[in-house]
């Protein structure tokens, strides 16, 4: 997985576990409406709703997103430091029975940790998308290129198995897609501009799977996040049959995302040779 470039600052507390000055925080007096992320890797940790003035210095929430962050003993036995669960960057300190809230508990984190996404913002610095076109080594490596991405992860989605594996996918009988998921800064390149050019980088028409690439794991599809994300992929199939083409691609709710195993990441980057079953061609003007 791809991380976010750290200043020498953010990687003294982020990757070497370091504090940053009390009140020196940008968020430590902050109290907009939106959602705090991970500095490394924009995974998504606090709501603005849990956070509140404690005034020791440094941003305090008393609760966490769900699933967001492990605690992990100090050495000295002491402290409980508190980690992103998704890319274990350090973020700070967990405390309890301060009485600071009705939940009794204060995580006590380092500005320098985290991204701030204003609930008021039209756009989202840390958005998602999920296409399935075929091998997913292709369609990872033509959004990969795009300005405004900032990972193109392959894996797996659809399906009715719990913990798919590669070759448990190709059997047919897990119901899963290869699917690739985007994360991507939404105010540098929108998700219609990501749906057009997953058109232009697959055969849509196609109803067997892609290319030489035959099998159900291999069909064309979009798993939507939202209404808005749906409205807009229907916006644009419309435009290709108003052009005659006679679009295959099914679009389905977004549900359970499995990381592909690593020999599938990064593919052709690591074996320095070019997609066979994909290439781009324009169709939207």
């Amino acid at each position: 997985m791809k991380y976010n470039e750290l200043t020498a600052e953010e990687a003294y507390v982020i990757e070497n576990k370091g504090t940053e000055r009390p009140f020196s925080g940008k968020y430590n007096d902050f109290y907009e409406e939106g959602i705090y992320l991970c500095k490394k890797c924009n995974a998504p940790l606090y709501k603005s709703d849990d956070k509140f003035s404690s005034g020791c210095g440094w941003p305090s929430f008393d609760d966490e997103i769900s699933g967001a962050i492990k605690r992990v003993l100090d050495a000295d036995g002491r402290r409980v430091e508190i980690v992103c669960a998704n890319c274990n960057a350090h973020l700070g300190h967990v405390f309890e029975g301060e009485g600071f809230s009705s939940k009794n508990t204060r995580h006590c984190v380092n500005s320098l940790s985290l991204k701030f996404e204003s609930k008021n913002c039209e756009c989202q610095e840390h958005a998602v998308a999920y296409f399935a076109a075929g091998c997913f080594w292709g369609v990872e490596y033509y959004f990969e290129k795009l300005k405004g991405v900032h990972s193109a992860v392959s894996g797996y989605m659809g399906g009715h198995v719990e913990n798919p594996d590669y070759h448990s996918v190709c059997t047919g009988t897990t119901g899963h897609l290869e699917v690739v998921k985007i994360e991507y800064d939404e105010c540098q390149i929108p998700y219609k501009e990501l749906t057009k050019l997953f058109f232009e980088i697959h055969d849509f028409t196609q109803t067997n799977g892609q290319g030489p690439d035959i099998g159900s794991q291999y069909l064309s599809a979009i798993f939507y996040l939202d209404e808005k994300q749906k409205n807009v992929a229907l916006e644009l199939i419309d435009e290709l049959e108003d052009m005659n083409y006679k679009v295959a691609t099914s679009l389905h709710e977004a549900s359970k995302f499995y990381e592909a195993e690593d020999y599938h990441q990064d593919y052709y980057e690591k074996t320095g040779k070019v997609p066979y079953c994909h290439s781009y061609r324009k169709v939207f003007k």
